[in-house]
């Protein structure tokens, strides 16, 4: 881990200090140097292998964010052309082989991800696929070309390779050249943008390093690598899921009442770090926060929820998600904001509860009930054969379904 400056000289590297962002920097004192004398521009990639990114990415995309509010500039690098191949960092196994189509469409719907965050425009942030200079190297062109800064033993350090064989498990010739192609990216993005910076999570440290040699033995010029801690939750667990799957950032993958639910329910040794990372409120309104003790902890994780929904979804839908949470939890109110579904009047609430996510079998629904862990209109239930329609409805026409003490959805008979 890169040893803290004190003080920095620019105000982006004082901010991910002071915010827990900066794991491992190539050369952290000359880069703040570089961002105190002017703007920088630096970059993140992301592939696309699914339609939305999930919280896991929302360290890297806040970096990009303070770096924008900072004076500088960032580019989201989409994996167009990476993502053909795949990372091979952290996976066990190689990824599955998209089509054109399937990349082309998962990159639309990342992109709406970003637009909360950041502000586009010529002289702003870009959004630019390395697939408009990867697609176009020919193979020899480029082993000569780039192949021939690498050496096998150096990659076989990385611990993107290492683990892998390690573990005595397949690595193919395909994912071995991710790497370079990663380091490929920085080179293009410095030669076309002037991109002096490639930030990532931890797990990228090998391949920003050799996007940094790249450009030094090519070029030689100037570039700098800077890597985030793994976020990982108290208990251990992998930032970006849930018991229920990915925590998506799109709407359509996530309701906003959903996302606030996620950090309201954060672990208690959690919430300091996360206000910190994952909004923007002042450091001292944060110390105040971290001070709260008892009852209080809670208070200060519906902070953390709206202030980490309203960068995302917006201010009042973050106020209405509260809201929404407030009347189901602590009123024991239906709302409009809740998440809703609708079921057939005829289907067992056993089924139900399938559809609305909250178990996984008719088996598992039933020992759910007889746990207690079952209520309908806020009266426990033990027999979830029931059909639905033995429940009367609200005078707004749903039923209001929990299971365990934080899942709650409205189900509207038809």
């Amino acid at each position: 881990m890169t040893e803290p400056m004190t003080p920095p000289k620019s105000d982006f590297i004082r901010v991910l200090q002071d915010r827990g962002f900066i794991h491992q920097a190539t050369d952290l004192a000359a880069l703040d140097a570089a961002c105190a004398a002017g703007p920088v521009t630096a970059y993140i990639g992301f592939d696309a292998t699914a339609s939305s990114l999930h919280v896991g990415s929302l360290v890297q995309i806040m970096m990009l964010r303070w770096l924008q509010k900072t004076g500088h500039r960032p580019i989201v690098l989409m994996g167009g052309g990476t993502t053909k191949v795949g990372d091979p960092s952290g996976k066990d196994t190689q990824r599955s082989m998209l089509s054109e189509a399937q990349i082309a469409d998962n990159i639309a719907g990342i992109k709406r991800a970003f637009e909360p965050f950041l502000t586009f425009g010529e002289t702003a942030a870009l959004m630019v696929n390395n697939a408009d200079w990867l697609d176009r190297l020919g193979y020899v062109d480029f082993l000569r070309d780039y192949g021939v800064h690498f050496t096998i033993n150096r990659m076989l350090t990385f611990d993107s390779v290492k683990l892998r064989l390690d573990r005595e498990q397949p690595l193919t010739f395909l994912e071995f050249n991710y790497m370079l192609m990663q380091a490929v990216d920085f080179l293009e993005l410095n030669r076309r943008h002037g991109c002096a910076l490639q930030m990532g999570g931890s797990d990228q440290w090998g391949n920003i390093i050799n996007g940094v040699e790249l450009c030094r033995r090519v070029d030689a010029r100037t570039a700098f690598g800077l890597t985030t801690p793994l976020i990982t939750t108290a208990s251990g667990a992998k930032m970006g899921k849930s018991a229920e799957g990915a925590v998506w950032l799109n709407a359509d993958r996530l309701s906003p009442y959903d996302y606030w639910q996620f950090w309201r329910n954060t672990e208690d040794g959690d919430v300091s770090r996360f206000l910190r990372l994952f909004t923007e409120l002042p450091l001292d309104e944060i110390a105040r926060l971290e001070a709260l003790e008892g009852a209080g902890i809670n208070e200060a994780k519906k902070v953390l929820a709206t202030e980490a929904t309203a960068l995302l979804h917006g201010r009042d839908a973050a106020e209405q998600a509260a809201a929404a949470a407030r009347a189901a939890f602590e009123e024991g109110r239906a709302s409009q904001d809740m998440p809703t579904i609708t079921a057939q009047a005829s289907d067992g609430l056993h089924d139900v509860l399938i559809q609305a996510g909250f178990v996984s079998s008719r088996g598992e629904a039933r020992r759910l009930a007889k746990g207690g862990g079952v209520r309908v209109n806020d009266v426990a239930l033990d027999d979830v054969d029931q059909p639905l329609s033995a429940f009367a409805p609200t005078p707004d026409g749903v039923v209001k379904l929990a299971a365990g003490k934080k899942k709650i959805v409205l189900v509207r008979p038809v």
